[in-house]
């Protein structure tokens, strides 16, 4: 069971990335927190790493704290959250309004992301609201935003949103409301969007 890789990433996008480790490339599925915190292609990355087995595949998913693995760990414990889901969770909330959400049973908030109906909003509240309260959540990375070319930026993130589960129509709104003046980013443009489709 991999728990851990260490290696140059070869191949960065939003949703995955391709790691080097030393020769071998393993293709890790990554929630846009774990993005977000990456460095560059070429750069080196350690992730935290979650082996998936299925029948038809052995999927990886990596994280960049020990405390994101965890709560992609309760996610996926909890009746009617696979793995795609946990990770899509991650991305569009982070660890820490994700506990509080879970804590306080804002099954609104909750809602608001794609995947999630209320039933499932519930069954998470009812069997997390206790778990997140034991993990270090104090741990939290502050993300920042690094300017790539601008070209680049809005396929990425539309195609990001996409993979999500969020409708092309909303993303597209979505879009033409972004602020994209001033130094562009997939991580700047991807928080902005994100806020907008958390709002419907």
């Amino acid at each position: 069971m991999i728990a851990l890789l260490t290696g140059l990433i070869a191949h960065k996008s939003p949703d995955h990335i391709i790691l080097d480790v030393q020769g071998v490339g393993y293709r890790v599925h990554i929630p846009f927190s774990t993005y977000y915190e990456l460095p560059e292609e070429g750069g080196t990355a350690s992730l935290h790493i979650h082996t998936s087995v299925r029948e038809d595949a052995i999927l990886l998913y990596g994280f960049r704290t020990r405390l994101e693995k965890s709560f992609f760990q309760l996610l996926i414990a909890v009746s009617g959250v696979g793995p795609k889901l946990a990770r899509d969770i991650l991305s569009n909330i982070q660890p820490g309004p994700l506990a509080q959400a879970l804590a306080q049973g804002d099954l609104n908030k909750l809602s608001t992301i794609p995947g999630i109906g209320k039933k499932t909003a519930e069954r998470l509240v009812l069997e997390l609201k206790d778990k997140v309260g034991k993990l270090d959540l104090t741990a939290l990375p502050v993300t920042g935003t690094r300017e790539i070319p601008a070209d680049d930026v809005a396929g990425d993130v539309v195609s990001a949103l996409l993979n999500l589960g969020y409708k092309e129509p909303f993303v597209r709104k979505a879009m033409a409301g972004l602020d994209a003046t001033g130094g562009v980013s997939v991580e700047g443009l991807l928080k902005q969007a994100l806020k907008i489709l958390m709002k419907h």
